[in-house]
């Protein structure tokens, strides 16, 4: 049995070289065990974070108190824009390369690819959770069994379905389950039973293979390819396109201290990638007692739910979306078919628009308008066409040179209502059955609903963290649709 106590420790270390000198600061919970020795996870990382060459500005601090999640990092003073907030080593990431069972993972690389390329990193992180000697061992001691981690691939079936219907998560969870159960059988599994003296199925489980799959999907980082110069003459570049394609993609990468770093969409730090390093890095000044926030990209509320576990508060998230799925269109267009003939047409049609947006599945909103401009104006144009505009399109095997060439339209908040009637109509309607699909009654009623219960912080604090982020994604994803049906109503 474990008890908990807090305390608030100061701990001044000695330079990581001659020039620089680091205060830790940090907020740690000590656990008190049976035979009375304590565990300091966040102590000890920290000094192995100095033993290995990690050097942190004196101007922040690690903490657990004062942060939006377990962990979190704050300023000790004032920072400027373009300060280092720390300076991470890459013999100090953890990744494929770098591992205690690096040989072999190369050795037999052909052996454990998958569509995600995830595999060798999973195996990697199986080893060095469970191994006693592993060198990132202070690390990978911060997350006990992963019990902080709560996508909802850890969620019941039940609840996934009840608080996230319609937004899209149960169904790329469900994607998520059976990929990470199809990978594991055939890919992990067997190559433990190559390697009995390094893993064990007993020991590396399924079930701690799914919450490496969450802690990867939660922590880890991909280093960008590099950016082609735009000076390179054509012969250089395409020299440069066939080495790039015998080079093997960057790895997936844990980069421990920057996954202490909270996201928000309007960040203040970013993660730079240098040859010897990894920099995070303040974009804009920071004041003495804010908490320091990297980001994760530009992630709408679903994504971030999905692949971290939490939500930002859906008014203050600029990146929040909405997906129409583009066959809400194809069940418009067949709404307002009064012939055989015209259903024939609008069957050709569709079977025409799904060869040409391939595995295009949605059209994306933001709060601003469209995000898939080109994909939503060839379906518009697609699925509105006469019965002589559609037989002259197949004729010409296309659109004629001009229109193709012709730029898409813009589609954001202040041109929708300006757009064709026909066009308005399937946009609209296509955004009343996606609204439909969250099971909410007819009027913006749902909605309106959901956000008087957020605006109640009471009741709001009442609920537990799964239906507080549930209620985020759907508020911010109805409330994008219901503006889209408001810009395209006739």
């Amino acid at each position: 049995m474990m008890t908990q106590c807090k305390h608030v420790v100061t701990i001044t270390t000695s330079a990581l070289d001659r020039r620089c000198n680091f205060m830790l600061c940090l907020n740690i919970c000590f656990y008190q065990v049976d035979d009375g020795s304590e565990v300091k996870p966040l102590q000890d990382f920290l000094q192995w974070c100095k033993s290995v060459g990690l050097v942190l500005s004196s101007k922040v601090c690690v903490s657990k108190e004062g942060t939006v999640a377990e962990y979190g990092m704050l300023a000790l003073d004032d920072m400027e824009e373009g300060e280092v907030v720390f300076t991470i080593p890459r013999s100090a990431l953890l990744h494929q390369e770098t591992t205690t069972v690096s040989v072999v993972l190369e050795k037999e690389r052909s052996s454990l690819e998958s569509s995600s390329g995830w595999v060798p990193l999973l195996l990697a992180l199986l080893y060095e959770y469970t191994s006693s000697q592993s060198h990132w061992k202070p690390y990978l001691s911060l997350w006990t069994d992963f019990k902080t981690l709560d996508h909802p691939m850890f969620w019941s079936k039940e609840e996934r379905d009840k608080l996230l219907r319609g937004t899209g998560i149960p169904e790329a969870v469900d994607t998520d389950l059976a990929n990470i159960q199809r990978d594991y059988t055939d890919l992990v599994l067997p190559f433990i039973a190559k390697h009995p003296d390094l893993w064990n199925p007993d020991t590396h489980t399924l079930e701690l293979y799914t919450k490496l799959v969450a802690f990867v999907m939660a922590y880890s980082y991909h280093e960008p390819e590099e950016e082609e110069d735009s000076e390179d003459d054509e012969e250089e570049k395409e020299y440069k396109e066939e080495d790039q394609e015998e080079k093997a993609p960057n790895p997936l990468m844990m980069v421990p201290m920057a996954d202490m770093l909270n996201h928000v969409s309007n960040h203040n730090a970013i993660l730079e990638f240098t040859p010897d390093s990894l920099k995070m890095v303040c974009v804009r000044p920071i004041l003495k007692d804010e908490e320091v926030f990297n980001t994760y990209g530009q992630m709408a509320n679903w994504q971030l739910l999905h692949m971290y576990g939490f939500t930002e508060p859906y008014r203050s998230n600029g990146n929040d979306t909405a997906d129409v799925p583009v066959a809400n269109l194809y069940k418009v267009a067949m709404q307002g078919v009064q012939s055989d003939p015209d259903r024939q047409l609008v069957e050709k049609q569709w079977e025409m628009l799904c060869q040409m947006m391939r595995e295009k599945g949605s059209f994306v909103f933001g709060k601003q308008g469209c995000l898939t401009d080109t994909e939503l104006q060839t379906a518009l144009k697609m699925m509105c066409m006469s019965k002589e505009e559609f037989s002259e399109f197949k004729d010409n095997e296309g659109w004629e040179e001009d229109e193709e060439d012709e730029n898409p339209l813009p589609f954001s908040n202040e041109d929708l209502p300006g757009l064709k009637a026909s066009w308005k109509r399937l946009i609209h309607e296509a955004a009343r059955l996606t609204v439909r699909s969250y099971g909410d009654v007819e009027g913006g009623q749902g909605v309106k609903s959901d956000q008087a219960l957020m605006e109640d912080k009471a009741a709001f604090e009442g609920l537990g963290s799964r239906k507080q982020n549930a209620l985020q994604v759907r508020c911010g994803q109805k409330s994008i649709l219901h503006r889209l049906m408001e810009l395209t109503q006739s």
